[in-house]
């Protein structure tokens, strides 16, 4: 693995937070209910919480650095073998610890969304002080700026943040205080809504506008607004209508989706468009973070899609996404790369890549 002391230039991205390992259920009719067993017809497992957002950015092609807590058990190991020696992303600032079980989320998957049930106790030990020098981090908000937010913004860091779910049902709008040292904030328009008291999410993206140079509002299936105030730019694309198996983890890859787009200049409709088309391919398989496509994925999407049979639809996704003609380019790699899935069982260290190989 890299040492971050000896990293020649500046990580694309740095991630810090909290890794779940997630378990997830799929094919249940309907949420289960008290005094009966449900059986599902797919299970998957993989490493969750900001391991979403690392493995998503990581199979982009983004140098990406994690700074996390893992446990020496069994679902510590797994995760930070998955994470460090499958996909590639750096644990030189992450550290283990003896003691302490993994935090664990349970994520039900039905009707097109999913529940989730977590079992958390905070990492004994404190985070680190250093933050690597990255071009970019993503971030979950938080009301009282995160220490080393300030300090990734003042070596240079655009922040990227998004926000989770509000167990009080609360939605304090006082965490939008926390939008001060970010570039970005991509929530979805629920959170959206809730947090800025407005009614649609057009309301509330304006709101956030004036808040933060790039705001985006996701709306699921039918797609995302956002507004660029640097660039004076506002875009709104559809929701792409694919078959989802799980939504686990879908608003972390769009914001790795989006980062990427970011950082390579484009314009804010195909930023957008291409955030939405990563959380879209991302919902056809189980979990968070080993269900984010990497450029194999991309790649075949849009073969499939120019040769495919011919609507009014596809034609208009075809003008949509032909961007992707000149970015694919850009990445030739893309060709015949595949990445790995979630499984039903915990993976076993023989069945990792030999020879410090990821497979991506």
């Amino acid at each position: 693995m890299r040492n971050v002391l000896t990293q020649p230039t500046p990580f694309d991205v740095h991630v810090r937070g909290t890794v779940f390992l997630d378990i997830v259920l799929t094919g249940l009719d309907s949420e289960p209910r008290l005094g009966t067993e449900v059986w599902t017809s797919g299970m998957g497992s993989c490493p969750g919480g900001i391991a979403n957002m690392a493995v998503a950015a990581a199979r982009l092609g983004l140098s990406t650095s994690l700074s996390a807590a893992f446990s020496t058990d069994a679902y510590g190991q797994f995760c930070w073998q998955t994470l460090g020696e499958q996909e590639g992303v750096d644990l030189s600032t992450s550290y283990r610890v003896d003691g302490w079980h993994s935090p664990v989320t349970v994520s039900l998957a039905y009707g097109g969304d999913r529940a989730m049930v977590t079992h958390e106790h905070p990492a004994p030990v404190p985070e680190p002080e250093d933050v690597p020098a990255a071009r970019s981090c993503l971030v979950h908000l938080a009301a009282v700026a995160q220490p080393w937010v300030v300090r990734a913004q003042a070596q240079g860091s655009m922040v990227f943040a998004d926000v989770g779910w509000d167990s009080s049902t609360q939605w304090n709008p006082d965490l939008l205080a926390g939008l001060e040292h970010c570039h970005a904030f991509l929530p979805n328009h629920v959170e959206a809504m809730r947090y800025t008291r407005t009614g649609s999410a057009d309301e509330a993206l304006e709101a956030l506008a004036q808040r933060v140079p790039v705001a985006v509002v996701t709306r699921g299936a039918e797609g995302a607004v956002a507004v660029d105030s640097v660039a004076g730019e506002r875009a709104e694309v559809p929701g792409l209508r694919l078959d989802a198996l799980d939504a686990t983890g879908a608003g972390d890859v769009f914001g790795a989706g989006f980062l990427t787009a970011t950082l390579s200049g484009w314009p804010l409709t195909e930023r957008l468009s291409f955030a939405n088309l990563c959380a879209g391919l991302s919902v056809q398989q189980f979990g968070g973070s080993l269900s984010a496509p990497g450029w194999g994925d991309i790649a075949d999407w849009w073969t499939h899609l120019r040769l495919g049979p011919r609507t009014s639809a596809t034609a208009q996704l075809v003008r949509q996404y032909g961007f992707l003609d000149d970015v694919l380019k850009e990445h030739p790699s893309a060709s015949g790369t595949a990445v790995r899935r979630a499984s039903a069982t915990l993976a076993v260290r023989n069945d990792l890549p030999t020879g410090g190989t990821p497979a991506r």
